[in-house]
């Protein structure tokens, strides 16, 4: 079964986020977080090339970084929201997209 890393890199940073934010706990949402990242780094890694998995995993993580400043910016939830589209979308071009037949 191929699972979908795109929606598991947008569904870990926004469940991270929300986990950390509802508990006050955010060791929880860091949980969640590398869960995630694991998870779909074991499937970049089958379907894709080293350097793939490399640059995906640095996505993953710049994401979640970029979002900290991002939120200042324009407020948490449209950070978190633009960070995880973005990630999904790099995800789903680089591993989740099947090639034409």
């Amino acid at each position: 079964m191929r699972l979908p890393t795109s929606a598991v890199t947008a569904g870990s940073l926004i469940g991270g986020w929300q986990l950390a934010r509802r508990t006050g706990n955010r060791s929880l949402g860091g949980a969640v977080l590398a869960a995630g990242g694991v998870l779909a780094g074991r499937e970049w890694a089958r379907r894709t090339s080293p350097a793939v998995t490399a640059a995906l995993v640095a996505t993953y993580v710049g994401a979640f970084g970029l979002s900290h400043p991002l939120a200042k910016r324009i407020g948490a939830w449209p950070s978190v929201l633009a960070v995880s589209a973005l990630t999904a979308a790099v995800s789903y071009a680089a591993a989740d997209r099947r090639a034409p037949r």
